[in-house]
């Protein structure tokens, strides 16, 4: 398994068709570095698609996932980075609105 102990979200969208290394160099722009055991998300204009690129402290991993119907909740309008918990990020993945996500897993109305 690999550790993950923060993940950040690019508010910006990212072309798909990067591969592993045109992701890594977005991550070094938009965030200043790769850190060891952080995940950094990235979505297309559409937000139908997403890329995971994560530094495992020995290289990096690229993930890819595709929503067949729907978009994921990507925020628009925000400029810079956000950091988000793991059952945001497990809300995330599966196209559920993570914004309503406590830190205690509980979903609350902002």
């Amino acid at each position: 398994m690999i550790r993950v102990e923060s993940i950040w979200m690019a508010v910006q969208p990212l072309d798909m068709r990067a591969g592993t290394e045109a992701a890594l160099a977005r991550v070094v722009l938009v965030f200043g570095a790769a850190r060891p055991h952080h995940a950094y998300l990235f979505a297309n204009r559409r937000a139908n698609r997403m890329k995971v690129i994560v530094h495992d402290g020995f290289g990096v991993w690229l993930a890819a996932r595709r929503l067949n119907s729907g978009k994921f909740a990507w925020p628009k309008n925000i400029d810079g980075t956000l950091t988000l918990s793991r059952p945001q990020f497990d809300a995330l993945v599966l196209g559920l609105p993570w914004q309503l996500v406590g830190e205690a897993g509980v979903i609350t109305t902002l």
